[in-house]
């Protein structure tokens, strides 16, 4: 979908569809009052007759209303006027473009800017409009046999009765850098694992940075064996897939700048390896890949803004499969860092992979590091599926990445990683062992981390619980694309 601004009375706005806000109890946006005026009244007497209500989300179609130069006028409810929030707000966006979508029109144009939401501003509104059309017209049917009919609606405009604003601008070109990335990772995320493989993940990226100018390197096993990660290694014994470790660089800023490295989960299917999961629901550990996905949909984001910062990523990518060559609970295996690892259980097998490519990071001297990973599926149980959680040995960098995941609306939890969870993980015969028990399963594997990350300022994503839905709707989220190019947009200034 394509997007742009536009200065205009909505009366004046021809097309296939002008989209406008209202209140309850007859209470209209700005926008909603100049095309009332110019229609005689005709909104007016909606609400009079009880045909409009503006309840929150509701929306009512207007075919050739007279005094309006469009088509269809789609009115959509905003609830109670002086109450509404973010949430509400967005989920008014929301319904509003799934109704315009449903329409034969190519083009809509949107009048939000003017809705009066807590603490947001105009710039906020336009940005996060472009990020839902993005999101309610993505299909991920491509690999069905006659996939849907693709949606008639290709272009949107966010009009203000006003001048439009360099910040909205600004704000509304990023957004749409940042609805391609989330597009990115939704769909690597929604590939099945005999399509999305450590090879086919490192060829997304290959050619990722073909078509930006990235440097892009594929390492091998044998390249990883020489590094001595044989804690990653030993998670992609039991496949016939050949691991992958993928690093992209984008320099964007200064030489001299240190980049920020992101760092992804790359496990294009987990089965839990000897320690087997369950057969119900295995075939979503599909999406087990979402902190890789996540890294290369930022990269597609921050290069599509070309934002001045400089910023490293890395994927560790392989499967986790049960054969006679797997590793088996009781292995001890030694990281790249040189301490040893006792598995006691395989499928806590992303902390394997990853604490060999934060000891990697270091190679690059960054100025911080933030890992993504799809880690516990205790961070399910406690942070449900709202926010992801959020940990790291750096209160200045969490307090970052929490800001940034408010102005974004793509939310973390800050979780404590005090030093008493550490003796969890003490093991009688090495360094530790990969696992401290179902108590506070999400900080113990973040403890498990933090012992490979001292050298540099690091955060932890734990995205389990949001980069993917179950159920009706399953799918990929592309979170956290979000934040992560929010956190960037800010350090970049």
């Amino acid at each position: 979908m394509e997007f742009s601004t536009k200065q205009l009375g909505p009366e004046k706005q021809t097309g296939g569809c002008v989209i406008v806000g209202v209140y309850e109890n007859g209470k209209f946006t700005d926008a909603a009052k100049a095309l009332d005026k110019a229609c005689g009244h005709a909104l007016t007497a909606l609400v009079t007759r009880g045909d409009l209500s503006g309840k929150a989300s509701s929306t009512l179609l207007l075919q050739q209303l007279s005094g309006s130069a469009a088509e269809r006028v789609l009115l959509v409810g905003l609830g109670k006027h002086g109450a509404l929030d973010s949430k509400t707000a967005l989920e008014a966006l929301r319904a509003a473009l799934r109704a315009a979508l449903a329409t034969p029109a190519s083009d809509a144009t949107l009048y939000c800017t003017d809705w009066e939401v807590a603490g947001r501003d105009a710039a906020w509104l336009g940005a996060q409009a472009v990020l839902a059309a993005a999101d309610v017209s993505y299909r991920s049917d491509s690999l069905k046999s006659k996939p849907a009919e693709p949606a008639k609606l290709t272009h949107l405009t966010l009009a203000t009765g006003g001048k439009v604003s360099k910040k909205l601008e600004t704000a509304i070109a990023q957004a749409a850098a940042t609805a391609q990335g989330v597009g990115l990772a939704k769909t690597l995320g929604n590939l099945p694992g005999n399509v999305c493989t450590p090879t086919y993940l490192a060829e997304q990226a290959l050619a990722l940075g073909k078509s930006h100018g990235l440097k892009v390197q594929v390492l091998e096993q044998a390249d990883m064996e020489k590094l001595g990660m044989g804690s990653f290694l030993s998670v992609a014994r039991g496949s016939v897939q050949p691991p992958k470790l993928i690093s992209l660089e984008y320099h964007g800023g200064d030489k001299k700048q240190k980049p920020v490295v992101l760092v992804g989960k790359g496990i294009t299917f987990d089965t839990g390896g000897i320690s087997l999961k369950p057969g119900a629901e295995m075939d979503e550990m599909k999406y087990d890949m979402c902190g890789a996905a996540s890294v290369l949909g930022t990269f597609q984001a921050v290069a599509a803004m070309k934002l001045p910062i400089n910023l490293v990523g890395i994927i560790p990518t392989c499967e986790n499969m049960p054969s006679g060559t797997a590793t088996k609970p009781g292995d001890i295996v030694t990281s790249m860092s040189g301490q040893t690892i006792e598995i006691l259980n395989t499928d806590a097998e992303g902390r394997l992979i990853l604490c060999d490519a934060l000891t990697y990071a270091a190679k690059f001297k960054p100025d911080c590091v933030v890992d993504i990973a799809t880690l516990t599926g205790a961070c399910v149980i406690a942070l449900g599926h709202v926010v992801s959680g959020l940990l790291g040995n750096d209160d200045e960098l969490a307090a970052e990445l929490l800001a940034a995941g408010e102005q974004s609306w793509d939310r973390a939890w800050r979780m404590p990683l005090y030093e008493d969870y550490q003796t969890l993980l003490d093991s009688n015969f090495a360094d530790m062992q990969n696992i401290g028990g179902r108590a506070g399963g999400t900080i113990t594997a973040a403890c498990f981390l933090a012992r490979f990350t001292k050298d540099y300022r690091w955060a932890h994503l734990d995205i389990a619980g949001t980069a993917w839905k179950s159920g009706k709707e399953k799918g990929g989220t592309g979170r956290p694309v979000g934040l992560l190019t929010q956190f960037l947009i800010n350090r970049a200034g």
